[in-house]
Parts: C-alpha cells; structure tokens; sequence
C-alpha cells in the first residue's frame, strides 16, 4: 500500500531506554532493526528525517554525578554513548537500503561528521536520514533540549518522540492505576502542571518557535509510520491547545 506522509520533514527522538527492549543493558538488535525499518519505510516515501538519539541505555551522566563525579565529566561521557547509538542506528538503516550520515556536535571525525546547520539540510534534501549525536555538545542539556533545537534549525515541521507510554499522563501510568491520559495539551500547561513531558528548557523552544510536539509510544505496531501518515496517536503539544 502507497503511504501518504502528512508531513515533509520530521524530527524523530529516540531515548536510549527505547532501544534497550528486552535487555537490561546496551541495544536490542531486534528493537534497533523494527526501529530501522519504520524510519526507511518513511524515507523511502520521500519523509526528510533527523533523528536525535539518547544515551541511557549505555550510560547517563547525571546519574554518575550524583555518585559524585564532576557532572561536567559525566555529561561528555553521556554524549558519547550518544554517538555509540547513532551509529549504531546509521547501520541499521544502511543495512535497509538507506543513506544515513551520523553528525556529532563534539568533534569525532575518525567516526563521523561534525554538525554544521546547512550540510544537515542538504543532507535532509538529498534524501538522506541525518543522525544528531552527541546532544547539544554542551554539558547540563538533555538530548530533548538538543532535538527541539536540530528540529528548529534543520526547519523540521513536528518533533515526534518515542517513548514506551501511550503519550502524556497526569502521573506515571505505570506506578499509578488513575493517572489520566491526555490527547492534546498546551505548552504553557505542560509547563504550568510540570507534566514531566520533556525538560522544560526544550519545551520553552517548542513554545517560543512554535513547533508542534507529539508524543507516542514507538513499541506499538508501526506507530511511527501511522503517526507520519495522519492517524492520531499519543499526545499533540502546542501553542494552540488548551
């Protein structure tokens, strides 16, 4: 069946959790090869796609800095577990027929591109998924604050992301039976009731540049695809909503 993209150009965030799957620990080849798949079958259907991934499942900074190494040391080793899954997700979707190219925002060149702004879109232009590692190169900002700001710049029209929930709850919809689901939300209000959507410097870019945010859970059957394609899934975020 011909797919019918809604929209052009995405940004996609991947948290590191989302590629653990099963494992308590690294990638999930399984997990990484369906992920993959989805992302070509959106490129192949003329989607221009970057993509930011985390780095908890390999290591995470803040958590080593509460153990009291210095948080500025911790950040830099997180983001090179960043750049361990960008390539690993460079080769997943090479092995599906799909040019990626892996940009790192600290110099790795032996591995990768450095980021720079105009050779992201031209890559985006050429059909090419582009690959954001590294966060945004500086320590104490998530890899959220870095996929609102590649989204911002390489012009994406939504930044989707995955998560292992159905979207955004009032609570932890694991640990809490009533926590309520909501289908469309404000920023001021994610901000307001710090509903933990995203940390609040990347929702404040979202707001400010008005970028539309959905948030979905990757583990369903081709969310991602069915997303792109129009279906609602997850949480809608923005300026608009109530």
């Amino acid at each position: 069946m011909e797919l019918k993209p809604q929209y052009k150009r995405i940004l996609l965030k991947l948290s590191g959790e989302a590629l653990l799957g099963d494992e308590d620990y690294g990638i999930d080849p399984a997990v990484l090869a369906r992920t993959a798949k989805e992302i070509a079958e959106l490129n192949k259907a003329g989607v221009e796609i970057g993509v930011v991934i985390g780095g908890g499942n390999i290591f995470r900074g803040a958590g080593l800095a509460e153990g009291g190494i210095d948080r500025v040391t911790g950040d830099h080793m997180g983001m090179l577990a960043t750049v361990m899954n960008a390539l690993a997700m460079q080769d997943a979707l090479e092995r599906q027929g799909v040019f990626a190219r892996v940009m790192s925002a600290l110099r790795i060149n032996d591995v990768c591109e450095d980021y720079i702004r105009r050779r992201a879109v031209r890559h985006l232009e050429k059909g090419r998924v582009a690959i954001f590692a590294a966060g945004t190169g500086n320590p104490f900002f998530t890899t959220d604050t870095a996929a609102a700001l590649r989204a911002i710049e390489v012009n994406a029209e939504v930044l989707l992301k995955a998560t292992k929930v159905d979207g955004v709850y009032s609570a932890d919809p694991v640990t809490d039976p009533d926590a309520v689901f909501y289908s469309e939300l404000s920023f001021a209000r994610v901000l307001s009731e710090n509903l933990g959507v995203m940390d609040a410097t990347a929702v404040v870019m979202c707001r400010e540049n008005n970028l539309p945010l959905r948030v979905f859970n990757m583990h369903d059957e081709r969310a991602l695809v069915r997303l792109v394609c129009g279906e609602t899934l997850g949480t809608s975020v923005t300026n608009q909503a109530s």
